[in-house]
């Protein structure tokens, strides 16, 4: 019988795909079957996911799927689902949906962390969850807005929402559990005294079961309409980059930057690490795959190139992503400079407003064509990649010996050399599909086609090429560095979420 294969769907904030994945000997099958998009649109005032659209669009990849492999003659031992974070559904005693989720870019949380820290002092909510305030974390959409509680009985992230809807099976997976800021980071469980302090409802939250748990068969009712008949649901990393992090072949002494909408900074460690320090720079412990935890900071990323190029194409101009990064090369050398993590960024109603305002704020003179503004956000973001990385180098005393680069962001070349020649460090990329591939190797983890996650992530290092970008340094650089770091103190100074 020929090798399975793992139907892997990655859910993006905005946009998902499906792929067909096999671990074949010698050689990583990967075919893609399916991608959509889905903006967040206004609706009973908030900003919200249309659900039942993204899982029409999950159950119609799925169904692709299926067929696919029949054409290759080939099983499919099981199906996975990782999405974005922090964002849920709630559940009805009926085990209907009882509204969209509400997006986490929705305005419901503005100001809330403070009252939220009324209850409970920030100090000790890091204490016992390690993980970083961001104004959007479940916990903050959670106590904004009591009244959404009203009938109901589960909350479900939105990859468990999805895998409610094709199994039966209410659980939560741990490495999106964590982002919720409610799991204590000790025990890897919900933090019920937390939880209680803040007057949340405790009877909402599910069994959380670790990544590569077998949730069983697809519901008898949707077996022929996804004619996937004795495929089994894997509950993988869940969250996004937990996948991606899983996937990647990390050498010792190697940090990782998970790049794409949002960029993802950090080293995987065997358990968390909290103190003062990592309070005050405000980095995170993640859940991992297989009993490793993601130290990391989340970085703006390139959710603010895509902005702007969203809005370049509705003002007229007809750039193609190839020009603007033939246009980067040509232009000026370190113009100016943003602070990517400025709040000013999540979501403005024009994201060449927000930078604009932003340099001439701090009084540079910029150009403002495409391939000028894009060098500056790329330029930018690798001076804040570094900054980071020596953060990180600080609080876990590691010295890295370089950085992979996963995720559709690593094709980014002009970013991958610049984060090299702003970090010092070696940077390697290429693994592009890493939430794809992470999140299929963790179901052959868990049905034993691989012992462990070491074996799959030799695996993954023998059968993908990976690029190295080698640091170049020169005077104008560290005049670079120099003047970046004076924006990026006027934006954190000696603040906690610095």
């Amino acid at each position: 019988m020929a090798d399975p294969l793992y139907i892997a769907v990655d859910l993006g904030a905005g946009s998902g795909r499906t792929f067909l994945v096999g671990f074949d000997p010698g050689k990583l099958f990967l075919e893609e079957i399916h991608r959509f998009r889905y903006p967040p649109s206004e609706s009973h005032d908030h900003l919200r996911w249309d659900f039942f659209y993204i899982f029409d669009q999950v159950k119609f990849g799925l169904r692709q799927a299926g067929i696919r492999a029949r054409q290759l003659d080939r099983p499919v031992s099981s199906l996975g689902i990782d999405s974005w974070a922090v964002d849920f559904g709630l559940i009805g005693r009926d085990g209907a949906l009882i509204a969209d989720p509400v997006c986490y870019r929705d305005k419901r949380t503005t100001g809330i962390m403070e009252s939220v820290f009324a209850q409970v002092p920030r100090e000790t909510i890091f204490e016992k969850t390690g993980i970083q305030f961001l104004e959007f974390n479940t916990v903050f959409q959670l106590y904004s807005e009591p009244a959404q509680f009203e009938g109901a009985a589960k909350m479900l992230l939105l990859p468990d929402l999805i895998n409610f809807f094709l199994t039966g099976k209410v659980i939560a997976e741990y490495t999106n559990a964590t982002t919720t800021q409610l799991v204590n980071a000790e025990s890897r469980d919900w933090d019920l005294e937390l939880i209680e302090d803040l007057g949340l409802p405790v009877h909402l939250l599910p069994d959380i079961v670790p990544a590569g748990t077998d949730l069983g068969p697809i519901k008898p009712e949707m077996v022929n309409e996804l004619a996937l008949p004795e495929t089994r649901v894997i509950a993988p990393a869940t969250h996004d980059t937990g996948s991606a992090v899983a996937a990647a072949p990390l050498a010792d002494g190697r940090a990782y930057i998970s790049s794409g909408t949002w960029s993802l900074i950090g080293v995987e460690r065997g358990g968390v690490l909290i103190n003062a320090d990592v309070a005050r720079h405000n980095f995170t412990n993640e859940g991992g795959a297989f009993g490793t935890i993601r130290f990391l900071k989340n970085v703006m990323g390139l959710w603010i190139f895509d902005a702007c190029c969203r809005e370049w194409a509705t003002q007229g101009y007809d750039v193609s992503y190839d020009e603007i990064m033939a246009g980067i090369v040509t232009a000026p050398d370190f113009v100016a400079f943003i602070f990517p993590d400025d709040d000013s960024f999540l979501n403005p109603p024009s994201m060449l407003g927000a930078i604009s305002k932003q340099l001439h704020d701090s009084g540079q003179e910029f150009d403002e064509s495409p391939s000028a503004i894009s060098k500056i956000i790329f330029d930018s973001l690798a001076f804040r990649y570094a900054s980071v990385l020596r953060n990180i180098r600080l609080l876990t005393g590691t010295e890295f010996t370089g950085v992979q680069i996963v995720g559709g962001g690593g094709q980014n070349k002009y970013l991958n050399q610049m984060t090299a020649n702003a970090s010092g460090l070696t940077v390697q990329a290429g693994l592009v599909e890493a939430t794809v591939v992470g999140n299929a190797l963790v179901q052959a983890i868990a049905v034993d086609r691989f012992e462990s996650l070491a074996s799959g992530r030799d695996y993954v290092r023998q059968n993908v090429r990976m690029e190295e970008f080698v640091p170049k340094k020169s005077k104008d650089l560290d005049l670079a560095a120099k003047r970046y770091g004076e924006i990026e103190k006027r934006f954190t100074g000696n603040k906690i979420s610095a």
